[in-house]
């Protein structure tokens, strides 16, 4: 998660009446901790659950929570705060705030605050499923959205109310991204961008399978990056338990064969397509219909080639399409990244050696060498997969000519 875009950023967090506001003092510390400076705005319902001293003595200022408390020598501070502030974000929002701010209805600091100001919003609803799949609550979120609101989705789980299901508030570090994506140059605004992230799973009987150790992580970045410079994202993603990036559509698969449908539905519309997932490639020819039984001392599996996706992608290529690869390899990077370049007609190739310090499966860093198609070559240090995920794309952009 790279936060970096918030540094000397003034945002406001505001908190309503929720049980998720206790997640709202993890979110003020890593707004704070990515260099922010951040003051609370909250409603007389949130201060049941957490205390405006917890937000006052982190924030160390003041929190604006009555419009006539007296408490500041601001006497107009829902308008100093609104003009000073770069990004606002409700965090939890309530089904009565957001009708409210769908309605313009200011009748407390934090929906007066709200109405003053002209920086990015953000909302990020939290509530009973039931109350969130409302009717009436989907139509405000519609109309917030309709009127330039930025709405982070809520996630599915456990509610504090028993129920399982949508409207958990996004965590913390999800919507810190989403409030730093409101500073990135839209710079791949009306691109549509295709993005593979994860390993695929080739099944041997029921309970086993053929992978490998990817994580996903380096798709993921990529499909946020994209998503938070303006693009039209859809990430193809195999099993993975990272959270879904915000802003982007996902199609979850298992198999080479569901991954390579997927693609290539979704290939035929986009503008960009970055290759990033680990696809196996070979399958069992018969997997078993029920769980092999250890009975032999040795046994052999017979195993057939899956489709090569980013070749195909290669042959598909229409002009003006722009085509990215990696390359996981554990030696000769330099020569068999060229060769997978010019063999599959890609644009640009990432590659990176399995088994570096810091880089390859699973890490939170990740080494990359860029080489594209006329020759030019990029060796990039070791950096979070977030920032190298920004510093690849800006490559892609002069190569689609923005």
């Amino acid at each position: 998660m790279n936060l970096k875009m918030l540094s000397e950023k003034n945002i406001i967090l505001g908190v309503s009446g929720g049980i998720a506001a206790y997640k709202s003092v993890e979110l003020l510390r890593l707004l704070q901790k990515a260099g922010a400076a951040v003051k609370v705005a909250m409603t007389a319902n949130a201060a049941q659950f957490v205390g405006p001293l917890t937000f006052a003595a982190i924030s160390g200022h003041k929190v604006f929570k009555d419009m006539f408390s007296g408490e500041t020598d601001e006497p107009m501070w829902h308008i100093s705060w609104a003009e000073a502030a770069d990004a606002m974000v409700i965090a939890p929002a309530t089904a009565n705030i957001i009708a409210k701010l769908a309605n313009g209805i200011a009748d407390d600091a934090l929906t007066t605050l709200m109405l003053a100001a002209t920086c990015p919003k953000l909302i990020c609803p939290a509530m009973n499923i039931h109350m969130y799949e409302n009717i009436a609550v989907q139509r405000n979120i519609d109309i917030l959205q309709s009127d330039g609101f930025i709405v982070v989705e809520p996630g599915d789980g456990e509610l504090a109310c028993g129920a399982y299901g949508p409207g958990r508030m996004a965590e913390p570090q999800t919507i810190a991204g989403q409030v730093a994506a409101c500073f990135y140059l839209k710079d791949f605004a009306g691109k549509k961008v295709l993005v593979t992230a994860g390993p695929t799973r080739e099944p041997i009987d029921p309970v086993r399978f053929i992978s490998n150790p990817s994580s996903g992580k380096m798709g993921y970045a990529l499909a946020r990056a994209a998503a938070a410079r303006g693009a039209d994202v859809v990430l193809v993603s195999g099993p993975s338990s990272l959270d879904i990036p915000a802003g982007a559509q996902i199609i979850r698969v298992v198999t080479a064969a569901e991954m390579a449908s997927a693609v290539f539905e979704n290939a035929v519309h986009a503008d960009i397509v970055i290759k990033v997932a680990a696809v196996s490639d070979y399958r069992p020819v018969a997997p078993a219909e029920h769980k092999i039984k250890k009975s032999q001392d040795k046994m052999s599996i017979e195993l057939e080639k899956t489709v090569d996706i980013l070749a195909e992608l290669g042959r598909r290529k229409r002009p003006g399409q722009v085509l990215v690869g990696f390359a996981a390899e554990t030696r000769d990077l330099e020569i068999n990244a060229v060769n997978k370049l010019c063999a599959k007609n890609l644009d640009l190739i990432a590659a990176n050696v399995v088994g570096d310090a810091g880089a390859g499966f699973a890490a939170d860093t990740n080494r990359i060498t860029l080489y594209d198609a006329v020759g030019r070559r990029e060796e990039l240090p070791l950096m979070d997969k977030d920032a190298a995920a920004h510093h690849l794309l800006d490559r892609v952009r002069e190569l689609s000519g923005r």
